[in-house]
């Protein structure tokens, strides 16, 4: 019997020719695309009534979502394994502009998070949203899992650096998303639960100093007011009282399309960014919601499934990582919008107004995408 006879006659042979060849070919993963295309599409819908049916937003949101089409389809032509490689350079890049930031950069509502290039501005920050988690796949994916106590604390090391570089900006909300996307591969390499516990055990100990020494007074003043929006109804706690009164009037099926009073007698500020989950609440009521958290744990669910079927350690590492810091900004953004977390100005993925946020979630896809078909990635 020839090799190619018995090469044949195995049961899991690769003699049928491989499918969806054509998606492989463009590296594209066709339902993570459908589910955010979908969701992009409903979140415009959205935008149109939150910023007072203002055509020009919605036009720099659809040009904004098409340069980030761009950017997915670029990198997800990126191989994994590259990715792994040269990961340390944006990386390392993005602490440089972090750094540039501190002394160029450009203050708005007084913090200064901008970088101001002429024709664009963008925050460096956003680099590291996606870099940060890459390295740290790229570092845990060639060593022992779980990690161990060196390993874990070069992690935290990496993590510190572009943290701390955020919040002195200061941007304590963003920090901790860009802390959380690293924390974010720790726990999926298996991090042990005595680590854990310490680091738990180690934040209580720590809060009192923080709250007296860490943090900014409008810092204190958001957490104060998150107990107690009322004691402060015209001044801090009034996006939030706003923000629940929106999201209850809208009961289960909402006012309809562009009847929401809130956003448009201008009750509700930032309607169109951070709040815009309340707009949405309110026109579209308890079913709209439902449906839009629907689209999330599809996004959520199929990039789960390629984690699990990824290829490599650092795939399923950076897969696993970029699902959880996506559902890290889903319910930061919505808890703080009902008023169960601080108001630390997260954007709602997809559906709030935004750029480099929304191109970079758009990487976030693409390195998915690259995942999903990598060559020997099982395919469903």
């Amino acid at each position: 019997m020839s090799q190619t006879d018995f090469v044949r006659k195995l049961p899991d042979a690769q003699s049928e020719k491989p499918t969806n060849t054509f998606w492989q070919s463009i590296h594209i993963d066709p339902t993570l695309l459908a589910l955010v295309l979908i969701t992009l599409a409903f979140g415009l819908v959205v935008l149109y009534s939150a910023s007072d049916g203002q055509f020009s937003f919605l036009k720099r949101q659809v040009m904004m979502a098409g340069a980030g089409l761009v950017a997915m389809i670029i990198v997800a032509q990126i191989p994994p394994s590259v990715m792994q490689r040269w990961v340390w350079l944006p990386y390392a890049g993005g602490l440089l502009l972090l750094v540039a930031v501190i002394f160029f950069g450009l203050e708005v509502n007084g913090a200064q998070r901008w970088l101001d290039l002429g024709p664009i501005a963008f925050q460096p920050s956003e680099i590291l949203k996606l870099s940060l988690p890459l390295l740290l796949a790229a570092y845990l994916g060639k060593r022992h899992m779980p990690p161990r106590f060196k390993h874990v604390f070069m992690s935290l090391l990496m993590i510190a650096l572009p943290a701390g570089l955020v919040v002195v900006q200061p941007d304590l909300g963003t920090s901790l998303l860009v802390a959380g996307s690293g924390l974010a591969v720790l726990f999926t390499a298996g991090l042990k639960w005595r680590y854990m516990l310490a680091a738990l055990i180690l934040v209580i100990i720590s809060a009192p100093l923080m709250w007296q020494f860490g943090l900014h007074d409008y810092q204190r003043e958001r957490i104060i007011t998150m107990f107690n929006p009322e004691a402060d109804r015209l001044g801090a706690g009034w996006n939030i009282i706003q923000s629940v009164t929106a999201i209850g009037s809208g009961g289960w099926s909402g006012k309809g399309w562009l009847l929401g009073t809130q956003s448009h007698l201008d009750f509700l500020p930032e309607s169109h960014t951070d709040f815009i989950i309340a707009v949405l609440a309110e026109e579209f009521g308890f079913r709209g919601v439902c449906i839009l958290l629907s689209l999330y744990l599809l996004i959520i669910g199929r990039g789960f499934w390629i984690s699990y079927t990824a290829k490599s350690p650092f795939s399923r590492l950076a897969s696993a990582a970029v699902v959880v810091t996506f559902f890290v900004y889903v319910s930061v953004n919505m808890a703080m919008v009902s008023g169960l977390l601080p108001v630390v100005g997260v954007p709602l993925p997809l559906v709030s107004y935004g750029g480099t946020s929304l191109i970079s979630l758009f990487m976030m896809f693409g390195i998915l995408m690259a995942i999903s078909t990598e060559p020997g990635t099982l395919k469903s």
